[in-house]
C-alpha cells in the first residue's frame, strides 16, 4: 500500500496539496505545514503533483494485519 509523506521542514504551508486532495486527507494545522491523514491517504499522489515545492513523495508503506 501506498501513503504520501510530506517533509515538514521544507513545506511553505501554501495549500496546493489540499486543494488537490479528492479525499480531504491533507491539512495545515496553525499554517505551519501539511500533515496527511494516513487513515484518509490512498497514495495517489495527486498531492506529490501539484505541490509547487516538490516535498511530498508517495512510497511504499507495510499494510498492518
Amino acid at each position: 500500500m501506498k501513503k504520501a509523506f510530506v517533509d515538514q521542514k521544507r513545506c511553505v504551508a501554501c495549500g496546493c496539496c489540499i486543494l488537490a486532495c479528492k479525499l480531504k486527507a491533507i491539512r495545515v494545522p496553525r499554517g505551519v505545514c501539511a500533515v496527511v491523514d494516513m487513515s484518509k491517504c490512498v497514495g495517489c499522489g495527486m498531492c506529490a503533483k501539484q505541490c509547487p515545492a516538490a516535498v511530498i513523495r508517495v512510497q511504499e508503506v507495510a499494510a498492518h494485519g
